[in-house]
């Protein structure tokens, strides 16, 4: 995993205006409600953040 970071790093620092996001966890399915993995908190960050990135690509 902490080659898996350091390369979206890496990724990010080239394309210049891309960011890298962590969320709480080691579950990917952490948004879907419907499982036991659901985090309530960390589900909220990418309804927040997507909205966001979209007015800004446009």
């Amino acid at each position: 995993m902490r080659a898996d970071l350091e390369a979206a790093r890496g990724l990010a620092r080239r394309a210049g205006d891309a960011e890298v996001f962590l969320y709480p966890g080691d579950r990917h399915l952490f948004a879907d409600g419907g499982l036991p993995s659901y985090d309530r908190e960390a589900a909220g960050l990418p309804a927040e953040r997507a909205p966001k990135f979209l007015d800004r690509v446009g």
